[in-house]
């Protein structure tokens, strides 16, 4: 399990990411939710994080806000811990 701690800003809403089960351009992210998605969600008990699985799609995180305002970026071809930098960097933006 891994010890990185982030604490998600109080005006993010919900984080989604979509991967595909299969593709290569989603296994970092596979390996993000393998490794670092359990102590996230420890840290953050309460806080609606949805993994979405379906075949074929291109690999991508999405934030939503205070007032539904949305940001997404592109995870392909990422390592889990560029997975892990990115997810941070979406948890302080506002």
């Amino acid at each position: 399990m891994a010890s990185k701690a982030i604490k998600f800003s109080p005006a993010l809403k919900e984080l989604r990411i979509h991967l595909c089960q299969k593709s290569e351009a989603s296994q970092g992210v596979r390996d993000f939710i393998e490794k670092y998605y359990v102590s996230i969600k420890q840290q953050n008990p309460k806080f609606p994080i949805l993994i979405r699985e379906c075949s074929g799609v291109q690999p991508r995180l999405w934030a939503r806000y205070d007032g539904g305002r949305e940001s997404s970026i592109p995870l392909t071809k990422l390592k889990a811990d560029e997975v892990l930098q990115n997810v941070s960097l979406v948890s302080k933006h506002a």
